[in-house]
């Protein structure tokens, strides 16, 4: 489908590099060994997928480079590239949003130096600050950028319908990411339908709600995730939501039965169902996870199917 106003005709699921960052920083998955991180984003091109998305965040720099050094040692087509910036870490791994001039230029000269490419095919803005002037001083920034030829598409990620009014003013959005799933439907009140209007390219993450529907995780393994994956501390993967969400995920495993398909295909499919969502952003860390969620596309439920999975 082609995303926004842009020429990018991409394929439903792309590969999401958050968990392949490793850890070592507020944000990580716990450990994670390179080789599998390159051969998963391997068997997702093999499979079919066209765009990998990343941050330069992600790892503090590492993510970006796996891809690099996956699609070196690629041989088939070289798929789009997607990459954020606005989120900065200091010498002790500590995260904030910064969006000023100086610093997005920075972090897209950085992050062409990573990838090792001339051009991001679609470069985003992470998140917004808590400083409208400086919001609006990072997007036209982008527009720069883009008008430079360092960037071929701008698009925000976890931006309110009022912050993109505020960056539509100063350059067309080519696309949003946010997150959506059974879990969080937040978006699904305003986002979608203005985004769907305006002509905006959605990018769902999190569509199996970090691994929580996958049908892997359990109460016991959600007790003993380490402290160096985020998911440790956060609500859903604990109670009192951790028992709404299991059980949810079994609604997900009776109608995948049917199908022979996985919890977690069967959540993405359920992302995919609306026509304001161009694609879904899927992670995997080693490529046996690759094979059980990137033909995701292929289910399309019923609308009872759908009834039945929200519990309806």
């Amino acid at each position: 489908m082609r995303l926004g106003n842009s020429d990018l005709s991409i394929t439903p699921i792309g590969f999401g590099s958050w968990a392949i960052g490793g850890p070592g920083w507020e944000g990580g998955w716990g450990p994670q060994e390179d080789r599998d991180s390159v051969a998963a984003i391997h068997r997702a091109l093999e499979l079919g997928v066209n765009w990998i998305d990343t941050a330069a965040v992600y790892g503090l720099g590492h993510s970006e480079e796996l891809v690099a050094r996956a699609l070196r040692d690629w041989p088939g087509e070289r798929p789009y590239v997607f990459t954020k910036c606005g989120l900065r870490w200091d010498d002790a791994g500590q995260v904030r949003e910064v969006l000023t001039a100086d610093s997005v230029r920075a972090e897209c000269e950085a992050s062409l130096r990573r990838l090792g490419v001339d051009t991001i095919d679609l470069y985003q803005v992470h998140w917004p600050t808590n400083d409208p002037a400086e919001d609006e001083e990072g997007w036209t920034t982008m527009a720069e950028l883009q008008r430079e030829g360092k960037v071929r598409w701008i698009g925000l990620s976890n931006w309110s319908v009022e912050q993109m009014r505020m960056a539509q003013r100063i350059a067309p959005i080519t696309s949003l990411q946010p997150p959506y799933s059974l879990v969080n439907r937040d978006v699904e009140e305003e986002i979608l339908p203005f985004c769907e209007r305006e002509g905006i390219g959605v990018i769902v993450y999190s569509p199996m709600a970090s691994g929580l529907l996958t049908g892997a995780m359990t109460r016991e393994r959600a007790q003993k995730l380490p402290e160096s994956d985020w998911r440790h501390a956060d609500p859903e993967f604990t109670e009192p939501r951790l028992s709404r969400n299991l059980a949810l995920v079994d609604r997900l495993c009776a109608v995948g039965e049917r199908h022979g398909r996985s919890p977690g295909e069967v959540a993405i499919a359920w992302t995919l169902r609306l026509p304001a969502v161009t694609g879904a952003i899927v992670g995997a860390r080693n490529a046996r996870q690759v094979e059980g969620v990137m033909r995701s596309a292929e289910l399309h439920l019923t609308a009872e199917e759908i009834a039945e999975i929200e519990g309806a």
